[in-house]
Formats: structure tokens, sequence, C-alpha cells
């Protein structure tokens, strides 16, 4: 019998070929990026970052009542991942600042159309689509990172001349990290047995790589 986890990969399969294949995307993994495009490119990560946590609480306070059990355990899983990914868009600020980018030019930057379409998006299907859709923005984003982070991190460092984690330390922790990160929300999506659910997940899923790589596109 098959898994929902295994559908939604089905699911959403081209989405992900979408993003892998395409000719940025490819280049970036093999030989990094220029300086101002890393530049401009964290500076749109850092504000995609900054939102992840309010998006996951925004799922959370929709999560049915507290005799809706499933529901409960994947709001569980949403505090605990918020509780991980607290304050790591700091690290993005240090690699900013690493590779020539001040705090306050960072913060003040002004997010490109695309991420603030991907951004809106996650909020608005955390309240009005489904609250699970924020599992479906995890699964695209953890995807990314775990399976792309480490050879693109090394991609930089290496055509930047990098020294260590420095300026790459966010996407170089993260390709390892949301490795042990999927794992767990492989097990959180196979709980999921709603259909209205399933929907929302794989619609955020779709519409989250197809944003992400807009915004590697434009970086």
């Amino acid at each position: 019998m098959s898994t929902f986890f295994a559908d939604l990969i089905g699911r959403t399969d081209e989405d992900r070929r979408a993003f892998e294949t395409h000719p940025v995307v490819i280049d970036a993994v093999a030989h990094g990026m220029p300086l101002e495009r890393y530049r401009a490119l964290l500076l749109e990560l850092y504000h995609v970052v900054w939102h992840f946590n309010p998006v996951c609480a925004a799922a959370a306070s929709r999560m049915g009542t507290p005799a809706h059990e499933p529901q409960q355990a994947i709001r569980h899983f949403l505090y605990e991942h918020m509780h991980e990914e607290t304050g790591h868009e700091t690290w993005v600020l240090n690699d900013l600042e690493a590779i020539g980018v001040a705090h306050a030019d960072a913060r003040a930057h002004q997010p490109s159309i695309h991420t603030l379409s991907l951004n809106g998006y996650n909020y608005w299907a955390a309240d009005r689509r489904h609250p699970c859709s924020a599992l479906g923005m995890l699964y695209a984003l953890e995807v990314v990172a775990s399976v792309y982070g480490g050879p693109f991190a090394s991609a930089i460092r290496e055509s930047l001349l990098l020294e260590g984690d420095r300026g790459v330390s966010f996407i170089d922790s993260h390709a390892t990290m949301d490795a042990k990160h999927m794992a767990e929300l492989r097990q959180v999506l196979n709980q999921v047995k709603d259909e209205a659910a399933h929907a929302a997940i794989v619609e955020s899923v779709r519409v989250n790589f197809h944003h992400f790589t807009r915004i590697v596109e434009g970086a």
C-alpha cells in the first residue's frame, strides 16, 4: 500500500525536476556564482528564512481541536521544528557580512516579487487553504537544502575562495540538518489522512518549488 509520502513524491516530481534541471541551478551547483549574484541570492534567502517560523506558527494556530489527535501530532512537530529553526536568519546575516553586506543593509533589502510571492502564498495557504500546507513548504525547502545544498555550498566556497564555512554556514549546515528533518517529515506526512490536507500539501510543494526556482533564477 502506497504511503502519502511516496504519493507526494510522485505527484510533485515534475516540479522538483523543473527546479533541478533549470540551467541557472545546474550552473550554480556545478560552478558556484559570481560574488554579486551570491549576495543577491542570500539577500532573498534572508527574507525567506525570516518568515519561515511565522508561517509555521500561523499553521500551528489553525490545527484542529485538542480532541483531533492527528492534527495535534502535526502541531507538536511544527513546534519542535520552529524551535530548531529559531535564529537561523542570523546565520544568513552572518554569511552576508562575510561577503561584504552589513546586517542593516540586509534587513533593509526589499525582497523581489518572487520572494514576496513565496512568502505571501505560504501565509495565505496556512490561514485560508489548509494549515497542513505548511508541511508542503517544509518538504520543498528541505528537498532543496538536503539534496542540493551541499554541492552548492562547495561550489560557492571554491568559486569565491572562501575558507571553512565562512560565507556558506547557513547553506552548508542545512544540507546535513535537513536530511534528518526529511526523515522526520516523512513520518509526519504519513500520519496525514485527510484528502483536503493532501491536496493542500501537494499544491504547496508545487508553488514553493516554482517560486524558489524563480528566486534562484533571478539572483
